[in-house]
């Protein structure tokens, strides 16, 4: 089988397929479709290659209690996939659920592969609004101090 990204639709449904609608997330599927040279990069971390890259997502998924993702929105410009999301997660059973909401920017190489993922979202703000009362005062301090 040759594993190659060939449409928009394609990749929305591997991406979703990431996210069980029960249980701990699952990229077995989806790897295949990623380059050995793979550049990724978030918020928390920047990772080159396919082996670190597969090593991050198994960290995430032993940490997350449940992980669910949304795709609400998708564009393709030639090779480039856009792709904005909500993801919500749950750290411990004691703290309530946070959604996260970010976007992707998924560049495909000339073999069908990804070759390029970065990850925009604003991690700290989408989880501290679930918290009572801090999350107000902490966008009250990006305000002031920001904008």
């Amino acid at each position: 089988m040759e594993y190659r990204i060939e449409s928009l639709e394609q990749l929305v449904d591997l991406w979703t397929n990431i996210y069980q609608k029960e249980g701990k997330p699952d990229w077995s599927h989806i790897l295949p479709y990623y380059d050995e040279e793979l550049w990724f990069k978030d918020t928390i971390q920047e990772i080159v290659g396919l082996e670190d890259f597969t090593i991050m997502t198994q960290r995430l998924a032993e940490r997350s209690g449940n992980l669910n993702m949304e795709i609400t929105h998708g564009a393709q410009n030639d090779n480039t996939f856009f792709l904005s999301w909500e993801m919500t997660l749950s750290f411990k059973k004691k703290y309530p659920d946070s959604t996260l909401y970010g976007s992707s920017r998924v560049t495909i190489n000339s073999s069908g592969k990804i070759i390029e993922q970065r990850d925009y979202y604003d991690l700290w703000g989408d989880i501290f609004d679930n918290i009572p009362r801090f999350g107000k005062a902490y966008r009250k301090f990006i305000k002031k101090k920001f904008g």
